[in-house]
């Protein structure tokens, strides 16, 4: 990160697009030194083909603080932006590049809160694709997933962009949320699931929308054994 962070600065005064652009791509360089250093080996596995040059709303299930350099080997492309929680633009180093690559969100501000979802279509209408844990926060239970907030899907209809969900299935067994000290080695495996279609739907259909992939990625998680889950009896 440090050899990393000059260039970025510099990457900073070509403005958010290509200026993101730039330091995103150095984000890609630092999370594949980042997981081979510390023994982590990551696989996208694909169950429909994937057309890279789309541009999506890609959603995620949060687990795990590693979820921010998985994200990073999942979607290998410069024109994406992720949704970033405020708080972690105070991380020092990280937190510059965090900020210079991400649209950030204060979910305890309802104001703004509102307006990153407005920046968020205005990146959209850019032609970039974004990047969003439709959960908020951190999984913290034993269910597959937490409730859905609306703004993934309100984004979605408005610029009628497709869905991606992604799961990410070893992130809690690589680091869980309880502590950043729980690093351990081993896989890390991306789920690239079918794409949903918003086509012809309204504002109105955001709830049945939002229903519907939580069902298709809960159903999954499910299905490729998630550890985190417990009985759903």
């Amino acid at each position: 990160m440090l050899l990393i962070f000059p260039v970025a600065v510099l990457a900073s005064f070509f403005g958010k697009i290509k200026g993101g652009n730039v330091v995103y791509w150095l984000c890609h360089l630092w999370a594949d030194f980042f997981l081979f250093m510390i023994g982590i080996s990551h696989r996208n596995l694909y169950e429909v083909p994937h057309d890279r040059t789309k541009q999506y709303v890609f959603i995620f299930n949060h687990i795990s603080y590693m979820d921010i350099p998985v994200i990073l080997k999942t979607i290998r492309r410069q024109h994406v932006r992720v949704l970033g929680k405020a708080e972690m633009a105070k991380v020092p180093l990280f937190g510059f590049l965090y900020k210079t690559a991400a649209v950030m969100v204060d979910r305890g501000d309802p104001e703004k809160r509102a307006r990153s979802v407005e920046q968020l279509i205005a990146v959209l209408k850019k032609g970039i694709s974004i990047v969003i844990a439709p959960e908020g926060t951190f999984n913290m239970t034993h269910k597959p997933l937490k409730d859905f907030y609306d703004g993934a899907f309100k984004v979605a209809i408005e610029t009628q962009t497709p869905i991606k969900p992604l799961l990410f299935l070893d992130t809690y067994d690589r680091m869980g949320y309880e502590s950043i000290f729980s690093i351990k080695p081993g896989r890390s495996r991306s789920v690239y699931l079918d794409e949903v279609s918003v086509e012809g739907l309204s504002l109105e259909d955001v709830d049945q929308l939002k229903e519907k992939v939580y069902q298709i990625m809960e159903t999954k998680l499910i299905e490729y054994k998630g550890s985190w889950i417990r009985s759903m009896s």
